[in-house]
């Protein structure tokens, strides 16, 4: 990838967690359209989150006083103070303002602001409670996406047919095992399970023979349609 097309990414990826501040505040959620589940993951990062703010909130005020005598200096690091702690609270607006969505024909896994993973109900061989730290990702094969939160997943989806997942600066991967967390992790499985026999009973009532569309209403600007089912891609979120 060229040097301008990873800068583009990072801008708009900059530009997506700065406006989930903006729905943070006025609690709304992105890409959730009517008739679809959310499953939410962010409850298990937000001490550290929140610890981490106080921190960076203490270190300004510090710096303060430190520089109070230095006019640009003080200038120049209060920018950057409340610059890092405006990225530390967007990481939580992220992850609270896009949670991994359920919908008639797909089920979509996001990673805050970084990624989102499109997955087409039909594809999924089984879905399991599986609580795992990232530290056994080592021992998995080339073919595991892992969405972690806190330096872990609770929920592990096997597929049938592999995904291709792109992450922030546009690497694209082949998976055909995707592991996430969900706060309610045993509820999302049962959730998922009941979606998978709908869609399976649509499908067999005479429903289209590939993913469902998706509804637009709700939807992120930047969650647009996947393209078609031949590789079932993956989408920043």
């Amino acid at each position: 990838m060229s040097r301008g097309s990873a800068l583009r990414r990072l801008a708009a990826h900059e530009g997506r967690w700065l406006m989930s501040l903006g729905w943070w505040v006025a609690r709304r959620r992105i890409g959730v359209a009517p008739g679809e589940r959310a499953l939410g993951y962010a409850g298990a990062q937000a001490a550290i989150v929140y610890g981490l703010t106080f921190v960076c909130v203490v270190e300004t005020v510090g710096l303060g006083v430190l520089l109070a005598g230095k006019a640009v200096v003080h200038e120049v690091m209060l920018f950057v103070d409340v610059y890092t702690v405006l990225t530390v609270l967007g990481f939580q607006a992220a992850a609270v303002t896009r949670p991994h969505v359920l919908g008639a024909g797909e089920l979509r896994l996001r990673d805050g602001a970084r990624r989102e993973i499109r997955i087409p109900l039909e594809r999924i061989a089984s879905v399991r409670y599986d609580l795992r730290f990232v530290r056994e990702q080592q021992k998995d094969g080339g073919e595991v996406a892992e969405l972690a939160v806190a330096g872990q997943t609770s929920v592990t989806v096997e597929l049938t047919e592999p995904v291709v997942a792109v992450r922030l600066l546009g690497r694209r991967e082949t998976v055909r095992t995707v592991r996430f967390h969900a706060d309610a992790a045993r509820a999302a499985v049962t959730a998922v399970r009941d979606g998978m026999a709908a869609r399976a009973g649509a499908l067999e009532a005479g429903g289209a023979p590939e993913a469902a569309e998706t509804p637009e209403a709700g939807r992120a600007p930047e969650a647009a349609e996947a393209p078609g089912a031949a590789a079932a891609p993956v989408r920043q979120a």
